[in-house]
């Protein structure tokens, strides 16, 4: 089911659904997120949880026990509950079930709260820790936007902002998609990357947060037309699919940790950037995007 918000300058569709984004239009009919052309990426926003990314033979362990888990965890294929919805605000909850108890064996809560004002949307996600030991999670987006914007330009007129930063160090990647240590740093003209990883021979360019906390994709013109802030998040994914032909979209993927890498152990509570709730602890991890 799809739920609405409206404000006077977007109007933005949120599916039940993996509480996804489902669509981000401005009143001239624009359409901001990408619309999961199936040839190309099937999807368009999904939450990534309990798990980002791929783990080496779909597998972790905890205290000693082997789990598998599937990319990017679960809650991406689960529909949510709604529990409250009005026009600027829509709360979503997804709690543990048996299904998930047998990849991810812990009790929890997690809420996600899309708030609308005028062209800035705010995504929270609130993890609770239900079970009776310490709960290990990890927590990220994954917002594919179109790129271009108009008809009369291409992708590669397009560019990625980070402002102030004068070069990037991203981590490595090798052929099974696992993170190595992080390759020389890259000079960033005018603080601009390109949209595609590629361009960097990676499947996905993984970075530390940046300060200010901010990525921006701009037109070409050069105009800012999506900003995410992330300060709650310590890393910053960029994906899009390495095709011969433009993709027409970019992902901007704030991260609460990395993805499973060479350098980190098997364990769940030995990834990089790992987030730990004692019992009954909760945290909220949110991120704005606007649009211009």
């Amino acid at each position: 089911m799809i739920y609405t918000l409206q404000s006077k300058l977007l109007t933005v569709d949120i599916e039940d659904l993996g509480a996804q984004l489902a669509s981000i239009r401005t009143k001239d009919g624009t359409e901001y997120l990408y619309q999961g052309n199936p040839e190309v990426w099937a999807r368009r926003a999904p939450i990534l949880f309990p798990i980002i990314g791929r783990l080496q033979n779909n597998t972790y362990l905890l205290n000693g026990v082997s789990y598998t888990i599937s990319n990017h965890g679960f809650a991406r294929d689960m529909v949510f509950s709604v529990v409250s919805h009005s026009v600027h605000s829509v709360t979503f909850q997804l709690k543990d079930t048996p299904e998930t108890k047998k990849v991810y064996p812990f009790s929890f809560v997690l809420t996600v709260t899309y708030t609308l004002e005028e062209n800035r949307l705010t995504k929270s996600h609130t993890i609770e820790n239900c079970s009776d030991d310490t709960m290990y999670y990890e927590l990220g987006a994954h917002d594919g936007f179109q790129a271009p914007l108009s008809s009369n330009e291409s992708m590669g007129d397009y560019s990625i902002l980070l402002p102030n930063v004068t070069a990037i160090q991203p981590y490595g990647m090798n052929e099974h998609c696992m993170l190595t240590p992080k390759l020389p740093p890259i000079p960033t003209p005018d603080s601009r990357i390109a949209l595609t990883p590629a361009t960097y021979h990676l499947d996905t360019v993984v970075l530390d947060r940046t300060d200010p906390a901010t990525v921006i994709l701009c037109d070409s013109h050069q105009n800012p037309r999506v900003t995410v802030e992330y300060q709650d998040f310590p890393y910053l994914g960029i994906w899009t699919q390495a095709k011969p032909f433009d993709t027409n979209y970019v992902c901007l993927e704030p991260w609460s940790s990395l993805p499973d890498a060479v350098f980190a152990g098997r364990e769940l509570s030995e990834k990089v950037g790992i987030r730990a709730l004692q019992p009954s602890q909760r945290e909220t991890l949110t991120y704005t995007v606007s649009f211009s």
